[in-house]
């Protein structure tokens, strides 16, 4: 499983511009609420973990906070970089978070954003602990696909070709349909049970997104799953999701997506 997760969380590298075109960002109250939930002071010193290209960094540097960023790829690390040109309070540097040098209680917030469930929890929840300050906060947040009415049973229709072409992603046997909102599952207790935060508040911000049958590949192009196919599986796959968008789906299809955040307070 550790392996299969190492191996997975690096392929994003390989195809870091497109991801940073394509894959959607965040709902711009959520950077506010960080703010507010968290207590950060105005300047404060935020650690992020797996900032990717910058999707959320750049919210927080506009905001005019101090950010160290530790990325895995070098890649995507690169792109980072320069979406921060503009930030020279934002540095980024490339490294594995369970092995990278943090000074105790240097950072105010620790934030990562659609990234922590690649750590190991047993590891990263008291190296993120003794990073930040007393009275010091966690946020975590993610983007989820879940159920839309707009979505007319494109995803459904899509599984089947998924059982034909590429099982290995989704099988039968696993595939339920994407989650109604209330489905998706809450990480509190895996937070609380870590024993070093409390205090947890959580917020949900629902949106659409619209894709035609390009952009939409695109997107699944920067998928871990997608991306670990072989280039003829891969290749079968894609187009009968062409097919199936252009001949049942009049050319566009709308996607549902959940962004969910905790944010805890240091214990």
């Amino acid at each position: 499983m550790a392996d299969d997760r190492n191996r997975l969380r690096t392929t994003f590298d390989e195809a870091a511009s497109l991801y940073d075109e394509v894959r959607p960002g965040y709902p711009e109250e959520l950077f506010d609420e960080v703010v507010s939930l968290s207590g950060i002071p105005a300047g404060g010193r935020i650690l992020e973990i797996g900032c990717g290209t910058g999707q959320a960094t750049v919210p927080f540097a506009r905001r005019g906070y101090r950010i160290l960023c530790i990325e895995l790829g070098e890649n995507m690390a690169a792109v980072a970089r320069r979406n921060l040109e503009g930030y020279p309070r934002a540095e980024v540097q490339t490294g594995v978070f369970e092995e990278f040098p943090l000074q105790d209680g240097a950072f105010d917030l620790v934030v990562s954003a659609t990234a922590f469930h690649w750590l190991d929890p047993t590891i990263a929840y008291p190296k993120v602990a003794g990073a930040l300050r007393d009275g010091g906060s966690l946020a975590l947040f993610w983007n989820v696909h879940v159920h839309s009415d707009a979505g007319e049973g494109f995803f459904e229709a899509a599984q089947r070709i998924y059982e034909i072409e590429a099982p290995e992603i989704v099988g039968p046997e696993d595939y339920k349909g994407p989650p109604q909102p209330d489905e998706v599952p809450d990480r509190t207790d895996e937070i609380q049970n870590s024993g070093h935060f409390g205090g947890i508040a959580t917020r949900h911000y629902r949106w659409d997104e619209t894709y035609d049958s390009r952009s939409y590949l695109r997107v699944l192009s920067t998928y871990s799953g997608h991306r670990s196919l072989s280039y003829d599986t891969r290749d079968r796959l894609f187009r009968g999701i062409v097919d199936l968008i252009g001949t049942r789906f009049d050319g566009h299809i709308v996607k549902g997506y959940l962004t969910t955040l905790y944010v805890a307070n240091k214990k």
